[in-house]
């Protein structure tokens, strides 16, 4: 791994939330960053912001990532960091309330947009013989809770998928890891619809500040180490499991 003030850093859904606070992370390590987003106003109001460069797409459009990646090999001929943050609850519910597009949406957005982006970067750094891979999963990959199914169901998915690709890579020199956060300081719980949780709470929950650290750190370790997984829990949330 290079010094991050010599690397180049993709991070998906970096508009808003853990994906701004991971590209600021690394943007302030001397990294050189794209965010990636649907929504092209927001991008475009944080890549300033951080200092990165935005690039309007959906993670699901396999197309979209081949511009993506022809863009940053262009002006930089290598990645070194892809960071896998986009996703979104779509529908927390019962399984009995989902619809077909919810649940499409749903594995779209948190599953297969990752693995389409994995597979471009594992072709590069492969060839480079350098690279981290980091998907940001959840702790429902690992945890049942009601109403989370459909969710859960897809960052196990992707938790097993990046088990997998660590010993693809591992031969050539690519790092791959999972993280794994809980309860965290986003829109998360509004943008699915849930419940608010008590200011007090919300307080002592995961920052996108504290991802993004972890995140550096991460790519920091030593080429000869890898984090295979990492959870994160704040230390106010129960940790019961059904």
């Amino acid at each position: 791994m290079k010094d991050l003030p010599s690397s180049t850093v993709i991070v998906t859904g970096g508009s808003r939330g853990y994906g701004a606070g991971i590209a600021e992370a690394f943007a302030q390590a001397g990294a050189r960053v794209w965010i990636t987003g649907r929504n092209p106003a927001a991008l475009q109001t944080t890549a300033h912001r951080i200092g990165a460069t935005p690039f309007a797409a959906d993670v699901a459009d396999g197309k979209a990532w081949d511009r993506l990646m022809a863009e940053v090999i262009a002006q930089t001929g290598q990645l070194d960091v892809l960071v896998n943050n986009a996703g979104e609850g779509v529908k927390v519910g019962p399984a009995s309330e989902q619809t077909d597009e919810s649940i499409a949406q749903g594995l779209a957005s948190n599953l297969t947009g990752a693995i389409l982006g994995c597979r471009r970067a594992a072709a590069i750094m492969q060839k480079q013989g350098t690279g981290l891979i980091v998907n940001i999963g959840s702790a429902c990959s690992t945890h049942a809770w009601p109403c989370w199914s459909v969710y859960s169901a897809a960052k196990a998915g992707l938790l097993q998928f990046t088990r997998c690709l660590l010993t693809e890579l591992r031969p050539h020199g690519v790092r791959v890891t999972s993280i794994l956060p809980s309860w965290g300081r986003t829109d998360f719980t509004e943008a699915a619809h849930l419940p608010p949780r008590d200011s007090a709470v919300l307080a002592r929950c995961i920052t996108p500040a504290d991802l993004g650290r972890l995140l550096v750190q991460t790519a920091q370790l030593p080429a000869h180490l890898v984090a295979e997984e990492i959870k994160l829990w704040p230390m106010v949330q129960p940790m019961t499991q059904l």
